[in-house]
């Protein structure tokens, strides 16, 4: 009886995994696990790289959770991120007729062809207060993996 070697994850692997992204208290961000597991190439973009690098070096087999600080995740929150934009550009990146709430999150264009995205915090009568920090940043949050297969 031969034991099949255990295969650990690195920079480039293909891997098959259940994975959880959740808030400090638990709430899932997203899951996998009630799901199909998700199969990617590590390196490839499919996961951010913090997330990517709690990955590597884990065995084909093992569960785990790792707890990550603002800092290690999606980063603190910056203030001057929180940015006005004049209505008038808020309308010359809507929609005909397109209206928005206090919470709705808006993209806009950005200089070169881009695309980036802000949450409405105030609206007032010529400009608008939008928080361009990532909707996680300066949040801890649990990244919870069972590692099905490696290649």
């Amino acid at each position: 009886m031969t034991n099949k070697p255990q295969n650990f994850i690195t920079e480039t692997a293909f891997l098959t995994l259940h994975y959880r992204l959740s808030s400090a208290a638990g709430e899932d961000i997203i899951s996998t696990f009630h799901e199909n597991p998700a199969t990617l190439q590590m390196g490839s973009g499919q996961l951010a790289p913090f997330l990517e690098a709690c990955l590597i070096g884990l065995p084909e087999g093992a569960t785990e959770i790792f707890d990550l600080a603002p800092e290690q995740a999606f980063g603190p929150r910056n203030p001057e991120l929180l940015q006005r934009v004049a209505l008038d550009t808020l309308v010359s990146n809507s929609q005909e007729g397109e209206e928005y709430a206090v919470g709705d999150l808006v993209d806009f264009a950005a200089p070169g062809g881009g695309r980036f995205a802000g949450v409405l915090r105030e609206k007032g009568e010529h400009d608008a207060l939008f928080d361009f920090n990532h909707p996680l940043a300066g949040q801890h949050v649990k990244f919870e993996v069972r590692i099905i297969s490696v290649m």
